[in-house]
């Protein structure tokens, strides 16, 4: 008689242990999937924007949601075999660092939702029906770079006002080019400026490219978006330097790295709106039915020593316009 009570003692303690062990479990933990085409290190704010857009929202790693950051290191033909990693791993939602991204990831799903965390035209390449009504499993955000390519020439005419060759260095493989340049050769036009194009599709092309730019007596570069170039920007900035060749660049961590000037979409601002739409899909929402958001901040940055280094004066006038001057 003592054995079965015994028994039967142990086995509701058992019992009791169980479902209080099951009752402590987690509820399922949306796993988020970040995805750059550049190296985390060198785009290190925008996902620290990312998370504390999070944050913001409520969300802690870990206890409420599970970050998992890839990176393609700047190496384009790696994009493929990292989506269809997240794709076998159920992700819940993917986070586009870049248009690369994007595409790469549309190619691999079409029913786990991604969020661009910026793109330069994404109705007028094909990712969404429209900025109000995307349609498929996009959404995200705009960053009107063909827009904003234009002014950046129009600030280089000021600073360097016997302007007249411009190097513009860019990956024409990169989605987006071909309406930047178009962007870029209307500002050019109305500036009567003469632009070169320089392909940089590796980074064993990026000295070349400048020293093309010498050879041809270009009075200045523009260098556009393009994930080789921000893997590299030290070098990019350095060959700049050694040149003498003003350049303007398409977002701030260049100039804080030693740069001229960049005239830009603020994109940490661009990820940490990112952060949104992912509270939205968790909640119930779908891609196809959240409007593509545009840029509303935008940030000129003027570096006086990368000023000095190559012999450039700043007009006062345009000083005075710079959100932030690094001296």
């Amino acid at each position: 008689m003592t054995k079965k009570i015994y028994r039967i003692a142990l086995c509701t303690m058992l019992l009791t242990l169980s479902l209080s062990a099951e009752a402590q479990q987690p509820p399922n933990i949306p796993r988020i999937a970040y995805l750059g085409a550049t190296s985390h290190t060198a785009n290190a704010d925008r996902v620290e924007a990312f998370k504390q857009g999070l944050r913001e929202l409520g969300y802690v790693e870990r206890k409420n949601i599970i970050i998992e950051l890839r990176s393609a290191d700047g190496e384009q033909g790696r994009l493929p075999a990292l989506v269809a990693e997240l794709v076998r791993l159920k992700i819940d939602i993917i986070v586009s660092g870049g248009p690369a991204v994007t595409r790469a990831a549309r190619k691999a799903t079409s029913t786990i939702p991604i969020v661009m965390g910026f793109d330069f035209d994404p109705v007028g390449s094909g990712v969404v029906a429209s900025l109000a009504r995307p349609g498929g499993n996009i959404t995200g955000l705009s960053s009107l770079a063909p827009e904003i390519s234009g002014k950046q020439l129009e600030l280089l005419k000021e600073i360097v006002p016997a302007l007249s060759r411009v190097a513009i260095i860019g990956n024409s493989t990169e989605p987006g080019y071909v309406q930047v340049v178009k962007e870029i050769e209307l500002a050019a036009g109305a500036l009567k400026l003469k632009l070169q194009l320089l392909d940089v599709r590796d980074a064993k092309d990026i000295e070349t490219a400048f020293q093309a730019a010498r050879k041809e007596r270009a009075d200045a570069v523009l260098l556009m978006q393009a994930p080789v170039l921000n893997s590299h920007r030290a070098q990019v900035i350095e060959l700049a330097v050694k040149h003498r060749l003003p350049a303007a660049y398409p977002f701030a961590q260049y100039v804080e790295a030693g740069g001229l000037m960049s005239y830009s979409t603020n994109y940490n601002d661009l990820f940490r709106r990112a952060a949104t739409y992912v509270d939205k899909i968790l909640k119930g929402r779908t891609p196809a039915d959240l409007p593509v958001e545009q840029p509303i901040k935008f940030e000129f940055i003027i570096n006086l020593k990368a000023a000095k280094q190559i012999g450039v004066t700043i007009p006062p006038q345009v000083l005075a316009r710079a959100d932030r001057v690094i001296r």
